[in-house]
């Protein structure tokens, strides 16, 4: 059931998957096109049901890289786009994804992770895709990922995807593992009139005198909306602000520069984390996903013993909050990074803390979530250590 204007706020029982298309449902997403894939396929199949409530469309396409191309062409079209799919699929809309970073084009992509590589396991929770959410696609490029652990931050960053999508123009991943998106919680869903959403900054002015890829002082050039008359030339090729390719070394500097720089010149707007007990503590936790849910968790048992541990639980991935990591790591004797996978968020930490301060890893890639008591014992081999 779709939240009701006038009755809300409502409480609802929902899996994961259920609250991210409700949530794209409220950001004002009105395109979805997917192929469904375990463990995403719930938000392909609430999408099919919500989209024709609110004359939206739903389109089942014939594969990953049509899914992707096809979220792209409606939000070209004028229409807030969404695809959603897992591991296999992921690496398989890389191109588009890529394309859509390169030609600016909002869109709102989910990814809730599985086992890999390949087919890996299907039904079974990893966070293996977190350097390929960051670097999947080839070339020096931006990306904005978030990353809920919860159903309700689901909803809610569901949402934020699409604003920041819009107000960016960039294709925003959310990211999350399998065991948080069949996870089933109750969820408080606001009156759709008290949901902040963002529009696209429109092209204005005389249409003779506009340049496609012209930037605003925000770095952000608007976007013509289709009709209106503004003319513009859409190409994956490093491209001049009247949106034809260039080779000339000074243009490729300039225009990959703003593209780089218009996400992190925002950082302030974009980076989002949550910090639990981390005023004095001695060791610092950096964890996402349902990991976070058990080193917060491991924290409190942690406190209870007397140890003084902390949690700093990144919401946007990327851009990773640096300052607030390096500020919290320099109080710190010890950084402890809990992972689904062999270690790649750590890499990130180690990178980041330039060795000011021992970091270790929990690591777990056998289908298996990371429990409370696992990052406990680390918790405690480090404060006996």
């Amino acid at each position: 059931m779709s939240p009701v204007p006038g009755n809300s706020p409502q409480l609802q029982s929902l899996q994961g998957n259920q609250a991210c298309a409700l949530g794209a449902i409220a950001a004002g997403c009105r395109l979805f096109a997917g192929y469904p894939i375990t463990p995403s396929s719930e938000i392909a199949e609430r999408m099919s049901k919500e989209l024709p409530r609110v004359d939206g469309v739903f389109v089942q396409m014939e594969d990953e890289i049509a899914s992707m191309a096809a979220c792209l062409g409606g939000s070209l079209g004028g229409v807030k786009s969404m695809t959603a799919t897992s591991g296999p699929g992921f690496s398989l809309k890389q191109e588009n994804i890529g394309y859509g970073i390169q030609a600016e084009i909002p869109c709102v992509v989910i990814n809730v992770m599985r086992g890999g590589p390949s087919t890996g396991m299907p039904t079974r929770p990893a966070q293996g895709d977190v350097m390929q959410a960051r670097w999947g696609t080839h070339g020096d490029h931006p990306i904005i990922v978030l990353t809920p652990s919860s159903v309700q931050e689901i909803y809610q960053q569901t949402i934020q995807a699409f604003n920041f999508s819009e107000t960016y123009r960039i294709p925003v991943i959310v990211l999350y593992d399998e065991a948080i998106g069949h996870l089933v919680d109750t969820v408080e869903l606001p009156d759709p009139k008290d949901i902040e959403t963002t529009d696209r900054k429109w092209a204005t002015g005389p249409a003779e005198d506009y340049l496609p890829y012209a930037p605003d002082k925000d770095g952000i050039p608007p976007m013509p909306r289709p009709g209106d008359g503004y003319r513009t030339h859409t190409t994956g090729l490093t491209h001049l602000e009247t949106g034809f390719p260039t080779q000339v070394p000074d243009d490729v500097t300039r225009v990959t520069s703003r593209l780089l720089d218009k996400i992190e010149n925002h950082r302030d707007e974009i980076e989002q984390y949550e910090l639990l007990s981390c005023g004095d503590a001695d060791i610092l936790i950096v964890a996402f996903g349902i990991t976070a849910r058990a080193s917060e968790r491991a924290v409190n048992m942690a406190r209870d013993k007397g140890i003084k541990a902390g949690l700093l639980r990144p919401v946007t991935l990327w851009p990773f909050p640096e300052k607030a990591l390096q500020e919290l790591a320099g109080h710190a004797k010890h950084v402890l990074v809990p992972e689904m996978n062999a270690g790649q968020l750590i890499l990130e930490i180690e990178r980041l803390c330039a060795g000011s301060v021992p970091v270790s890893g929990i690591n777990r890639f056998d289908g298996e979530t990371i429990k409370p008591n696992e990052v406990l014992a680390k918790i405690e081999e480090l404060n006996n250590g």
